[in-house]
């Protein structure tokens, strides 16, 4: 692989330290199945208060100058046409190799006195993957793409359009309130430009929940917000946190969530459970007592509750690692007794079998994203499996014990 040559807009070289694009700490799990090129739009969340949310606690929200974002679009491109030129024949699978033949062969961008390295390197995995997967899609990062100038957002629709023809589908994060706030000609006029799908934190659709969560937004606006993306026909996915409303608004945050679900009707509902996550405010009001998280068991029971009173015509996944039970998916209505079942028949188990699958579920849950547990969690983990193999009197609080350590760990 012949040493890379990359220029910036106005034809000037530039030097390695430049030489890589802006990536955020997160991106949804099915942009991550497809492998979605990732472009940072802005930095950190422009609310940045939930209480339930530790990602950018301690960052400052950030607009990217579109100049930046650009270069960054540029650094993209230039890797997606060597790494096309270098794998022999375009559209031939990236190998690992050829991603490691084009850092060694390149120690102007990539050398030790280059900077950024571990940046750069998820940078080369990111395009090659997506390259991998057909490079059709992409995300566009941080929290809320939707919170800048519709003119700037088009920009960058329009730049991505021109470097990467092949782009099928642009998605991007967005808060209820930043599409309430958009109108609906801008959003139709986004939707034109490429931006195909946005994924909406509803969290809850309970204003009680919304306001001791510090959301920063209505039940009303979440729905008015919602109802806007699905006119302009742009594809809407809305998360929702079961058991973030605690043992005290349960049924509330149930009902009333699925009510602003089925007002909205999008296209997608993604089921988030509430774990209580390391550096989050609600750790910490759950250890002081003044959050009373809801068992695992009765946030099944809610999950029920919320499905059994959807009347919309959503796709519902449970595709993260906070939920416990994957098998709550499919297409509503027509699946929606097929899902029921699901959680009866978990419901329906003894104690000591639901014990040991949620164990079971949380630890393979860690370990997909960690690969190993540190050595005390390790420790509580065995103690609690022992608990349950001797049908221990402690062995429900051993479990339950572990189960909420290893959920501190999960993003």
């Amino acid at each position: 692989m012949t040493p890379l040559h990359f220029a910036d807009n106005r034809g000037q070289a530039l030097d390695g330290e430049k030489f890589f694009f802006e990536m955020g700490p997160i991106r949804p799990p099915s942009e991550g199945n497809d492998h979605s090129l990732l472009i940072r739009i802005t930095r950190n969340c422009s609310w940045n208060r939930c209480e339930f949310c530790a990602t950018y606690q301690g960052e400052k929200f950030v607009y990217r100058q579109l100049a930046d974002i650009q270069h960054d679009i540029d650094v993209a491109r230039a890797l997606h046409d060597e790494l096309n030129t270098g794998s022999a024949s375009p559209g031939r699978v990236i190998s690992p190799e050829a991603v490691r033949a084009l850092w060694a062969g390149n120690p102007r961008l990539y050398g030790e006195n280059s900077g950024n390295q571990s940046l750069k390197w998820q940078n080369l995995h990111n395009v090659a993957n997506w390259l991998n997967s057909g490079a059709r899609t992409v995300f566009l990062q941080d929290a809320d793409a939707l919170v800048m100038r519709t003119p700037d957002l088009l920009a960058i629709l329009h730049y991505l359009q021109g470097a990467f023809p092949t782009v099928e589908r642009v998605t991007a994060y967005a808060r209820s309130k930043s599409c309430n706030r958009k109108s609906l000609e801008e959003l139709k006029e986004l939707r034109q430009a490429g931006l195909v799908r946005l994924h909406v934190g509803l969290e809850s659709g309970c204003d009680a929940v919304l306001e001791r969560m510090k959301k920063g937004v209505t039940a009303r606006e979440q729905v008015a917000g919602g109802q806007k993306v699905v006119a302009a026909g742009i594809s809407l996915c809305e998360y929702l946190m079961p058991g973030l409303g605690g043992k005290d608004l349960s049924a509330r945050h149930a009902l009333d969530s699925a009510g602003a679900l089925s007002a909205i009707n999008p296209d997608f509902i993604r089921l988030r459970t509430l774990a209580l996550r390391r550096k989050s405010p609600l750790l910490a009001q759950a250890k002081e007592g003044r959050f009373a998280e809801l068992p695992e068991d009765e946030v099944v029971a809610e999950i029920a509750l919320l499905i059994a009173n959807l009347h919309c015509r959503s796709y519902l996944v449970s595709d993260q690692m906070s939920n416990l039970l994957y098998g709550v998916e499919g297409q509503l209505p027509r699946d929606k007794a097929k899902i029921l079942q699901v959680i009866d028949d978990y419901r329906k188990k003894p104690e000591p079998e639901r014990l040991a699958f949620r164990l079971r579920q949380r630890w393979r849950s860690y370990l997909a994203v960690y690969g190993s547990l540190p050595d005390l969690l390790e420790q509580q983990v065995q103690e609690a499996w022992d608990s349950l193999q001797r049908e221990a009197p402690e062995a429900r609080d051993r479990v339950n014990a572990a189960i909420a350590a290893l959920k501190e760990g999960f993003v």
